[in-house]
């Protein structure tokens, strides 16, 4: 029998936001991201946990704010042990474990709407894409670009852009929640719980 101790707690510490703050790519910063996971993972009953939005900054990877791991989904599916495997291919993040908050399924390629583009300011390793953040996620106009991932690992082709969880493609038409759309996106992003 396991101790307490040595039992791993699988209980949720990632997720994909149900839905976005309403405004595009502006979230209010880093800062308003990470109250937007906050908020949708206590409604869901999560607590205890101090939850970090997985995006990039001019001056921030989204590598570094997510804690050690390892991290898992509403139904207690293991997403990844660490950051090294997060960032590699033996994550578990497809349409399937890819969940929101609740524990539900975030349309994907091929649903209607399709809302596979996650926001993630990111390179494939995590770190900032460069002038690919809508302004710090400060920005929803129709200037700038954010890089989204596709968290059902499904784009136009079978390239390694196409299958990335965070590094797919660039917004097109600016920060816009329509811009977003535009794309097959609905200015959703990854939530991990940092502690």
């Amino acid at each position: 029998m396991m101790s307490a101790a040595s039992a791993q707690d699988t209980s949720m510490s990632f997720f994909v936001t149900s839905q976005g703050p309403g405004k595009g790519a502006n979230l209010g910063g880093l800062a308003g991201a990470d109250a937007h996971c906050q908020q949708l993972a206590e409604a869901a009953g999560s607590s205890g946990k101090t939850w970090h939005a997985y995006l990039s900054t001019s001056d921030t990877d989204a590598r570094d704010r997510i804690g050690a791991g390892p991290w898992f989904n509403a139904k207690g599916e293991k997403i990844a042990d660490d950051v090294a495997s997060l960032h590699s291919d033996a994550n578990g993040i497809n349409k399937q474990t890819a969940l929101d908050e609740k524990g539900t399924v975030i349309n994907g390629r091929g649903d209607e709407p399709n809302r596979h583009d996650i926001l993630t300011g990111s390179m494939p390793d995590g770190t900032k894409a460069a002038d690919q953040t809508c302004g710090d996620w400060s920005m929803d106009g129709t200037e700038g670009a954010a890089m989204m991932g596709h968290h059902d690992r499904m784009g136009l082709d079978d390239s390694p852009p196409a299958k990335s969880w965070n590094s797919s493609h660039a917004s097109r038409g600016g920060c816009s929640q329509d811009a977003l759309k535009g794309t097959g996106g609905d200015g959703l992003f990854y939530c991990f719980a940092a502690n």
